[in-house]
């Protein structure tokens, strides 16, 4: 957990923990956390919330990460690789292979340092304040300490290489499942979660672009209204009739789709709501942005239209509504994007040679 809770497995934060991850396939489950008495029990209070006032995310989450006891009925003997979803985790990894080498696999999700210094932005913190290259240095400190790094878009892939140049980099690119749209739609849809980057995406598209289609139906998913809300709002008075709020499956916010919008307008590494829209086969009007880390042209797929200018995002908003009626989704240039590089197949395949080759790498030691 990247967050003090009462005790391991209490709060709301472990209650949205279990609720939304359900769906994450798992023979067995342990949980931990650093715990809010840790705070003053520990030198946590000193050593990372006293930098994270200051902006030192980064710090703040190994900080905590290093307090988290290993469950007691978890079998570290029993583990033969480690597979890490962030750097800030790896104090954990570090406590699991105490006794004996575990090969760990870390994903590195765009340098984080990035998210990070977006995130400031938009937040509070005081004087003096830590920037990305000290945010970095901590990211890149733990990095350097998995067997292979793993990346998940080109850009972070060749970045990684360049800052870490003695480490083991693979690209492998994320695997969602597919959103597939009903017969028959008639809405423009837009997917967004509550962060920075995407309400700044989300303030363009409600001020510059839905003005200039006023015809269309628009429907806004995911929890993005309550950063609206909370930031600006009149603009969200003013368009809440286009919020439908998260959706428990993928699948019912493409239900009634015809078009799928990618405002975006800010952000690192590889977008999932992206590939999302990739995966649906429909239409696709998107700026240039939505594309980044894919090492790919989106001009040439011939259901995607990009547009950088509002007035040309809208234009195209309306040219392209009508496309999903004359073609086949399933047969499209995106849907066969998907298949080659983000279906479930390809990534285990990906995934399960490093593993196996770093395992048998190990065991030869």
């Amino acid at each position: 957990m990247d967050d003090v809770t009462p005790s391991v497995g209490r709060g709301a934060r472990w209650k949205d923990y279990r609720a939304h991850s359900q769906d994450l396939a798992a023979d067995e489950r342990y949980e931990s956390s650093a715990t809010i008495p840790d705070l003053f029990k520990t030198t946590l209070l000193k050593d990372g919330w006293w930098p994270l006032t200051h902006g030192d995310q980064a710090t703040w989450l190994v900080e905590l990460v290093k307090r988290a006891p290993l469950p007691e009925a978890l079998d570290t003997n029993a583990i033969d690789l480690i597979h890490a979803n962030h750097f800030f985790v790896l104090p954990f990894a570090e406590k699991m292979r105490e006794r004996r080498s575990i090969p760990v696999v870390l994903d590195t999700h765009d340098i984080q340092a990035r998210q990070y210094e977006l995130r400031n932005r938009s937040g509070f913190s005081i004087p003096p304040y830590v920037g990305y290259r000290s945010m970095l240095a901590v990211e890149l400190d733990w990095i350097k300490r998995a067997d292979v790094c793993i990346h998940l878009n080109s850009e972070e892939y060749a970045a990684f290489q360049q800052l870490l140049p003695l480490a083991q980099h693979e690209l492998i690119y994320p695997s969602i499942a597919p959103a597939a749209p009903h017969a028959n739609g008639d809405r423009a849809i837009f997917v967004a979660g509550n962060n920075a980057a995407n309400y700044i995406s989300v303030r363009w598209f409600l001020k510059y672009i839905v003005p200039r289609v006023p015809e269309i139906s628009i429907s806004i998913f995911g929890d993005i209204a309550d950063g609206v809300k909370s930031h600006d709002r009149l603009l969200y008075r003013e368009h809440r009739n286009l919020f439908r709020g998260r959706v428990a499956e993928i699948q019912s916010a493409y239900a009634d789709a015809a078009l799928v919008l990618l405002p975006t307008r800010e952000g690192h590494g590889l977008s999932i709501k992206t590939v999302e829209a990739l995966s649906s086969g429909l239409p696709v009007v998107a700026t240039s942005k939505a594309f980044r880390g894919m090492g790919i042209d989106p001009s040439q797929l011939r259901n995607v239209c990009i547009a950088d200018d509002a007035s040309e995002f809208a234009a195209a908003m309306m040219k392209r509504r009508g496309m999903s009626e004359r073609s086949d989704p399933m047969t499209s240039d995106t849907r066969a994007l998907y298949e080659e590089r983000y279906s479930s197949e390809r990534y285990a395949s990906r995934l399960g040679d490093i593993a196996s080759k770093l395992m048998a790498r190990m065991q030869a030691k």
